[in-house]
């Protein structure tokens, strides 16, 4: 199964049926006056999150859903049937963005949480509705109203509560398959994962939380080089980032350079993202020899002049990672009180979400403005189906 995170759906509401125009005709009342009746309205979309989905695949292949139209009236004063509403499943975790206003209609963020996207026409009214003292044989009816018609880009951002941040190779992928059933594929080469994971990290029978791994960023990934831009996004889901850096690069290159990459890539995707809560784990020190970890950790830190929570692993080895997810899971704990009894951090919190929505959104429009400059220059060249060039791999999401 193919990992889809993008895709644009035409919707289009039921149209409202039209009122009737009839008149009673009945043995021995040769006037009986009008009796037409009401159309129907049109059936409505909505769009329902559904935990069962982690990809947008459906809509690669479907591209256009439609509501029952609602049924004309009749005589006898019979209204017609209302169209059926169509409701749509989709992966919690999508984002649905009106490609041509570039409004943010909705966020899927529950299982089970309906979302109304296009609404269904009004009925028509039969002619019973226009008759008066002085017009006893009316011959007016109103048509229904048209559905409303969307184009809607859906974007998924899978939900996790801790996601990875790190260059390729920096053990990202071998980390979540120690700490999770989770199983990505691992190797001793760069853009081993092409696609995010998610793992579930369990303490106990009822402490778990969610993470994810995303593709490695590499220089100018902000601006589209490698996967980065791809599948960063995932990232702004996740209430804490985890910087992973590899203290022994085969390459030979300098980690705290690695390292500042990294946040340089950070900060141009997103700047809200940037001040999210991330914590640095510096990975592979079995490559180490044990007198000389503590040198290294204190150089490395030193330099990229970091103050915040500092994590010493071997993912491989597992070494230092349960210290790593129960540090983790106390977190969210605090964070998940402290936003509910605390007005002001929840109040932040729906700060931190609308600016990141919103940097989204300004994403989506340069995007979509760029297409539509390629397609003015060569229309047939041009394939809408671009955003769905996706590799044909599985997400791992495995309890």
């Amino acid at each position: 199964m193919q990992f889809v995170d993008e895709a644009t759906i035409t919707v289009e509401a039921g149209n409202g049926g039209s009122g009737c125009l009839s008149f009673r005709r009945e043995k021995f009342i040769p006037k009986g006056g009008p009796d037409g009746g009401d159309g129907g309205h049109g059936g409505t979309v909505y769009l329902v999150g559904d935990e069962a989905l982690n990809t947008l695949i459906d809509f690669k292949y479907q591209r256009f859903y439609k509501a029952e139209n609602g049924r004309p009236g009749q005589g006898s004063q019979m209204s017609g049937r209302q169209g059926d509403d169509l409701y749509v499943k989709v992966p919690v975790g999508t984002t649905l963005i009106d490609v041509d206003t570039l409004e943010v209609i909705g966020d899927v963020t529950e299982a089970g949480q309906v979302i109304k996207v296009a609404q269904g026409g009004r009925r028509g009214l039969g002619n019973i509705h226009f008759k008066s003292s002085t017009n006893r044989a009316p011959r007016r009816t109103t048509p229904g109203t048209p559905g409303e018609r969307r184009e809607l880009r859906l974007e998924l951002k899978l939900m996790a509560d801790v996601g990875l941040l790190g260059l390729p190779n920096a053990g990202k992928s071998t980390l979540i398959r120690s700490v999770s059933a989770a199983r990505p594929k691992v190797a001793d080469y760069p853009f081993t994962t092409l696609v995010p994971n998610l793992g579930v990290v369990k303490l106990d029978r009822h402490a778990h939380f969610v993470m994810a791994d995303v593709p490695g960023l590499i220089e100018g990934a902000s601006d589209g080089a490698g996967l980065g831009l791809r599948f960063l996004k995932h990232l702004t889901r996740t209430r804490l980032l985890l910087h992973v850096v590899d203290v022994m690069p085969v390459d030979g290159s300098d980690p705290v350079e690695s390292a500042q990459l990294i946040v340089q890539e950070l900060e141009q995707f997103s700047p809200t993202l940037a001040e999210q809560p991330r914590w640095l784990v510096l990975n592979k020190l079995d490559l180490v020899a044990e007198d000389e970890r503590q040198a290294l950790i204190d150089d490395i830190v030193g330099r990229l002049g970091w103050n915040g929570p500092t994590f010493q692993i071997s993912a491989i080895a597992r070494e230092g990672c349960d210290e790593l997810i129960q540090a983790i899971y106390r977190w969210l704990t605090e964070q998940r009180e402290l936003i509910a009894d605390n007005e002001d951090a929840a109040e932040h919190e729906r700060s931190v979400r609308e600016r990141m929505e919103q940097e989204a959104v300004e994403r989506t429009e340069a995007r979509l403005a760029w297409r539509r400059r390629q397609k003015g220059l060569d229309t047939e060249a041009w394939d809408d189906d671009d955003d769905d060039d996706d590799s044909d791999v599985e997400v791992e999401y495995v309890p």
